[in-house]
């Protein structure tokens, strides 16, 4: 028993030229071929709108990539540099000492027996 294909079938989007075949060993699935004149550019398994035609012929710039060096190392100091001054905080109650009067019971109780 074989599985059943559909049939090619062609048509525009813009002016470019489509071309349906199913996907071998497939029921339903189809390749959508585009063509622009004679020149085929592309294919794509969805049904292609005429953005996904010229994204196909006119593809976006891609920038070069970067090269990494491993002797660069972004926000670590070098051997020679200066350890950091630490900052002096001038924010009330940093780290000062509690008042002997002020209980340390964790519900907020008197721990009068």
């Amino acid at each position: 028993m074989t599985i059943p294909v559909g049939e090619r079938s062609r048509f525009r989007v813009g002016k470019y030229d489509v071309i349906a075949e199913p996907i071998p060993h497939s029921r339903h699935m189809l390749r959508y071929v585009v063509y622009v004149g004679k020149t085929r550019i592309g294919a794509t398994v969805s049904v292609p709108s005429e953005s996904d035609c010229l994204f196909l012929e006119k593809p976006p710039i891609v920038p070069p990539l970067k090269i990494f060096y491993v002797t660069s190392k972004p926000g670590r100091p070098k051997k020679s540099a200066k350890p950091p001054v630490p900052l002096e905080r001038d924010q009330p109650g940093f780290r000062e000492e509690l008042p002997s009067d002020v209980p340390l019971d964790v519900n907020g109780r008197q721990g009068n027996g």
